[in-house]
């Protein structure tokens, strides 16, 4: 029943963030005056019209591998009023709009995270691990001890103190902390040479303090903007031989709730360094980022390979005639369907091996 469950949950979750994406599209054609004929979860064949709003019919179809929101005249400039016949601004407006409500999405689930995980405040010092039989723990340092001098001198970042420590190899010194609100101090000696886990044997972090939604979405940002540097830059890692081609390998539907199930596992595990949930809520941001990315690509069918035809209008008052934009895009699509086939199945003949 677990199981049955987990996945019912990886299915809602992955067709939420399908249907964000398409409602993007959906709500910029009407922002635009472009009405909607059809969206669509999946791809047809349709299995079911769900409900309709004023001319757009909601619809369930038979491949789950996307979904789609069909304006009127999409492929056809000649019908008043329709895609095709608005400027080209609009229509970017239009494509760009889905890709980045997937970004806004991720935006709020990482705001989520950082609202339950806070941010580090890095003018304090605080004891995150210490080493046994090291001359930290018999000095009587602990895990959670705010660190605030160093021989007199107060400290106000990790590199303080390690400067302080390392200048004093083997020599003893003085250090000042505070714990549970009271102030105390213990002597000790840095090891010298350092072993591996450090001259005095303890790991060193920064508390978390609470933020507001605002600075969480300001982090979410920056989560984002780390994400999609790391994407982009992985073709380039791989080919100079920085990283492995197994770790940027494509992952379908089963590959994706392998990662799933671990994660959720991760979530649950009793001695769990994070709120229950961060990790999921992880897990589906950086999808819904990947989602976005991968939309704005130049590829035809995809978002920006639509976008790509429209510059040609936009600089230079020409438009692609629609027939060749037609069949380049459903080729497009053949490949993009063929492809994610293939990935699909590679999932279960090269079943992803998670560390």
């Amino acid at each position: 029943m677990s199981a049955i469950l987990a996945l019912l949950q990886f299915i809602v979750a992955i067709a939420a963030l399908i249907v964000v994406h398409e409602l993007g599209h959906y709500l910029a054609a009407k922002l635009c005056g472009i009405k909607v004929q059809e969206f669509g979860i999946g791809f047809p064949p349709r299995l079911v019209r769900l409900f309709k709003i004023q001319e757009t019919e909601f619809t369930l179809n038979a491949i789950p591998l996307g979904g789609f929101a069909m304006p009127a005249g999409e492929n056809d400039p000649d019908v008043p009023g329709g895609f095709s016949a608005a400027s080209p601004w609009k229509r970017i407006f239009i494509f760009v709009a889905g890709p980045a409500m997937n970004l806004l999405a991720a935006a709020l689930l990482y705001a989520i995270i950082f609202m339950q995980l806070g941010q580090p405040d890095t003018s304090i010092v605080q004891v995150m691990w210490v080493s046994d039989d090291s001359p930290a723990q018999q000095a009587g340092l602990q895990t959670g001890d705010v660190l605030t001098h160093v021989n007199g001198q107060a400290i106000s970042s990790t590199q303080d103190i390690r400067d302080a420590i390392y200048a004093n190899l083997g020599e003893e010194i003085l250090i000042e902390y505070q714990r549970d609100g009271q102030r105390d101090r213990v002597t000790l000696v840095p090891r010298d040479p350092a072993p591996a886990d450090g001259a005095i044997g303890i790991s060193m972090g920064h508390p978390s303090v609470p933020v507001g939604l605002g600075a969480a979405l300001v982090q979410g940002g920056r989560a984002i903007y780390d994400q999609a540097e790391m994407l982009l830059t992985l073709p380039g890692r791989i080919a100079s031989g920085e990283m492995d081609s197994s770790q940027g390998r494509f992952v379908g539907y089963k590959g994706m709730y392998d990662i799933y199930t671990e994660v959720r596992e991760a979530d649950a595990a009793p001695d769990s360094p994070f709120p229950s949930g961060v990790n999921t809520l992880s897990f589906f941001a950086s999808i819904s980022v990947s989602l976005g990315l991968l939309n704005l690509m130049p590829i035809p069918a995809l978002d920006g390979g639509r976008i790509l035809f429209t510059l040609p209008e936009l600089l230079f008052g020409k438009r692609i005639p629609m027939v060749y934009q037609n069949a380049v895009n459903f080729i497009g699509l053949a490949f993009l369907l063929m492809a994610m086939v293939y990935i699909n199945l590679q999932d279960f003949l090269n079943p992803l091996v998670l560390p």
